[in-house]
C-alpha cells in the first residue's frame, strides 16, 4: 500500500470517525473466555483440526491453536470457532505500517 493510500484512509478514517477495522479491512475478533472466539473479516480456513485452524486475511493469515476446536457456524466473511482456545496468533505480509 502506497504512502498516499494510507495517509488518505487516515485522514477518512479521522474525518468521518469510521471503525478502523471496516476502513483498512481489517480482522475484528471477540473472545469468550478461552471457550469461544467470533472472527469477521477472514478470506476463507487455510487450515481445520480439532487442534488448529489458520484463516487467511486480506493480509496475511491468523492461527488459532487449542483443543477440541470446532467451528460452530461459518459464514462468506465470518467464523465461530468453539472448544478450549490456547493462542491466537496474527501472522502479518511483513509490510511495513
Amino acid at each position: 500500500m502506497s504512502r498516499i493510500s494510507r495517509k488518505l484512509q487516515k485522514w477518512t478514517q479521522e474525518m468521518l470517525d469510521l471503525p478502523q477495522d471496516l476502513l483498512f479491512d481489517l480482522p475484528r475478533l471477540t473472545l469468550i473466555g478461552n471457550k469461544e472466539l467470533h472472527i469477521e473479516n477472514h478470506r476463507g480456513v487455510r487450515h481445520f483440526s480439532e487442534e488448529r485452524l489458520v484463516l487467511s486475511l486480506t493480509q496475511g493469515s491468523l492461527e488459532i491453536s487449542g483443543a477440541g476446536l470446532a467451528i460452530q457456524a461459518i459464514q462468506s466473511n465470518e467464523v465461530t470457532i468453539i472448544g478450549t482456545i490456547h493462542n491466537i496468533q496474527y501472522i502479518g505480509t511483513g509490510e511495513k505500517p
